[in-house]
């Protein structure tokens, strides 16, 4: 053994082969952090002081090769003023430069996924094998970024500028074939064959004089870009949502800036460009939700350590909703009860899970046997025969609070002993839904979002009389499903509903002081939104954001109350409920190439010509503001209320429920972002406008306080 450290470790056979192993002993995964890097240095000055090392073999000892940089390290270095940042920076490049310029050649064997920091690691070897499962990629794009350790520069010389710019851009992990066939990897083993693979590739090398030497210079070699496919990319980026994102501008002008130059001055191009995006807002929400994400996957494994084990569900309830949950269920694995008392609703439950399989089977992401196999998994009955074998149930009978009270009470009685109850209600309370159990330990809240196969949130609504079990078990469920679960206190709205509908109530008093719905949409579209207001309204339904409307009324009173009626109100009088009937603050139609067509509706203009009162011209920013200041309070009120625990549950919730805008961060560092200060006078210039526009007690605290919601 050369070198034994924490993560690293370094070791040469009888024949000059060197193997220097990541096999992190304090974590199931590789990373290169502060650590590893370290380390990794040593074992670098000790392999060049052997003169027995005739070639190296880079290894993993986990089930991937190396995921990454450490984010949160990162992230703590992204404050660090420009000239340590970039210090910091070279180092790294010095570190990698030792490892590429050895005397002799170098093989990376990359099983599982080489990602970020990990594949830019592996770009310094000579020759990379990747195992035929593994899967390479550079997704730093994704944090507002790019590859800040000779990345952006090495791969397009590696591959050409197109492909480069196209892995960069897109930053998906690439599969094994697809990698070899660009030359990203020079050639693919099978995973139980990788290490006797790259040891015989290396082998091959040293007997082929200095090949090696070649490919490095062909590595290091400028490299020509088409102004045309500039072009073409650069009006990419115009059409795509990618437009709010600065790093897919940046990385395209720094590749077309470098591709030219001597490798060392593209190198330290990369280090000069690279503080511009990493100090940005951009990148720091984008690294902020990474993060938080993190947080959400710690904590609902720690929850669910204390589930009880799951082995069937069932779903209450059919129709578009309980055929999405009972297909999610079955896609992943938990057989499921599909149980209605209408053969129609059955049908409908079916078709609904078997339009997804159907669609997965087009796209050529399942087989026929595979979708046969999923849809097997899905049983549907008019009775309760087998619920005494069930584990978990989901009620998704229609939202009223008689009806579902009704079903869960006589549901109680045919189930097991422990079975857990969930009610997947998107207003209604748990607390009062428990009054009609005998057990109320035995249940929560299971809230999911539609489409249910598309949408990653679960809101898991905990009562007053809920179990810790009980939430454990809905919560390990939900994560079973590939879902993104939030433990939520009840109240009305639960968290993401509760935020929603001060937005909404903001939308209502822009339309009654004669702002055009179109014109709103436009400016929250541009904001960042996926889709502004009235739309979002048609997808969601009108008389359903109607009936909740009226439940935060109930519940909020002194703020949520509206200034006589709302327009959606009157719209669903005059049976306009939005896509479902084709007919909401837009028209839908069909083309002739069957693609769903929208226009303004008329009739919305007429009543809102009825109900609105004439007011100054509103700009632009005064839009956004008006719309964005009630949400953002609302979500300032959740977490001081203690509806979740962090600031990261409130800003994931309304990310995953709602689209918030993702390079924004959520709500809450929204307002880090703006400034505490700076937001509450904006509040303050709008506190005409009611009981939303008003200052909590709780931010003013922050403000004096100088206390963000996040560590920025």
């Amino acid at each position: 053994m050369i070198y034994s450290g924490k993560c690293v470790t370094l070791s040469c056979d009888s024949e000059g082969i060197a193997e220097l192993r990541f096999d992190r002993q304090d974590g199931s995964v590789n990373k290169l952090d502060r650590l590893t890097l370290a380390e990794l240095h040593e074992a670098l000055e000790n392999l060049q002081l052997d003169p027995d090392v005739r070639g190296l073999l880079l290894t993993s000892g986990k089930s991937a090769f190396i995921v990454g940089a450490d984010i949160t390290e990162f992230a703590n270095n992204f404050k660090l003023d420009n000239f340590a940042f970039k210090a910091w920076l070279r180092q790294t490049h010095k570190l990698f430069g030792m490892l590429e310029n050895l005397p002799y050649p170098t093989v990376a064997a990359i099983n599982g996924m080489a990602l970020g920091g990990g594949f830019e690691l592996s770009l310094c070897c000579d020759y990379r094998i990747l195992a035929d499962d593994g899967r390479v990629g550079l997704p730093e794009v994704s944090l507002g970024i790019y590859p800040g350790w000779g990345g952006s520069v090495r791969l397009p010389r590696l591959v050409g500028a197109q492909t480069g710019l196209d892995w960069l851009l897109s930053g998906r992990p690439q599969h094994a074939a697809i990698a070899e066939s660009v030359g990203a990897v020079d050639r693919l083993a099978a995973a139980d064959q990788l290490l006797l693979q790259a040891r015989a590739l290396l082998l091959e090398q040293l007997e082929n004089g200095n090949d090696y030497l070649s490919r490095r210079n062909r590595k290091w070699a400028p490299i020509d870009l088409d102004p045309a496919l500039v072009d073409q990319i650069s009006a990419q980026i115009d059409r795509r949502p990618g437009k709010h994102y600065p790093a897919s501008r940046v990385i395209l002008e720094l590749v077309q800036q470098h591709c030219t130059l001597a490798f060392d001055e593209a190198i330290e191009c990369e280090v000069d460009t690279f503080p511009v995006l990493a100090k940005g807002t951009e990148a720091r929400s984008l690294i902020g939700l990474f993060l938080s994400d993190q947080l959400l996957k710690r904590k609902a494994k720690q929850t669910a350590a204390h589930a009880r084990r799951i082995d069937k569900a069932a779903v209450v309830g059919a129709g578009i909703m309980g055929g999405g949950i009972a297909y999610q269920s079955a896609a992943t694995g938990t057989p499921i009860l599909m149980k209605d008392i209408n053969g129609d609703a059955l049908e409908l439950g079916l078709t609904e899970a078997d339009a997804i399989l159907s669609k997965q089977l087009a796209r050529g992401k399942l087989n026929t046997a595979k979708k046969q196999a999923i849809f097997d998994q899905i049983e549907a009955t008019l009775d309760y025969d087998r619920f005494q074998s069930v584990d978990i149930v989901v009620e998704a009978v229609v939202e009223n609070r008689k009806i579902k009270a009704a079903v869960l009470s006589e549901l109680e009685q045919q189930v097991g002993e422990g079975t857990v109850l969930t009610s997947n209600t998107s207003s209604i309370s748990i607390n009062r839904l428990a009054e009609s159990l005998l057990a109320p330990e035995n249940f929560c809240g299971m809230h999911f979002f539609n489409p249910v196969h598309a949408m990653p949130l679960v809101e898991v609504i905990r009562g007053d009389k809920s179990s810790d079990q009980a939430v454990a078990t809905t919560v390990a469920y939900a994560a079973s499903m590939g879902k993104t679960a939030i433990v939520v206190n009840d109240c009305p709205g639960f968290l993401v509903n509760r935020i929603l509908f001060p937005y909404y109530n903001a939308f209502n008093r822009l339309l009654m002081d004669g702002v055009d719905f179109q014109r709103i949409d436009r400016v929250m579209e541009a904001f960042g939104w996926p889709m502004g207001p009235a739309y979002l309204a048609d997808v969601i339904g009108l008389d359903t954001l109607v009936h909740a409307d009226a439940v935060m009324v109930e519940g909020f009173p002194q703020r949520m109350l509206h200034d006589g009626g709302t327009l959606m109100q009157s719209m669903v009088r005059g049976e306009r409920l939005g896509q479902k009937n084709g007919r909401g603050f837009y028209r839908y139609g069909v083309d002739e190439n069957g693609k769903r067509t929208k226009e303004a509706e008329d009739a919305t203009y007429d009543l809102v010509e009825l109900m609105a009162t004439a007011m100054p011209e509103v700009s632009d920013a005064e839009i956004v503001e008006r719309m964005m200041i009630p949400m953002c309070l609302e979500a300032v009120r959740c977490l001081d209320d203690g509806i979740v625990e962090t600031a990261a549950e409130v800003d994931m919730g309304v990310i995953l429920g709602l689209g918030f805008p993702r390079f924004r961060g959520g709500p809450l560092r929204y307002i880090d972002h703006l400034g505490l200060n700076a937001f509450v006078a904006q509040v303050e210039k709008h506190s005409i406008q009611g009981p939303l526009y008003q200052v909590t007690t709780g931010l003013r605290q922050r403000c004096v306080d100088n206390q963000c919601f996040f560590d920025q």
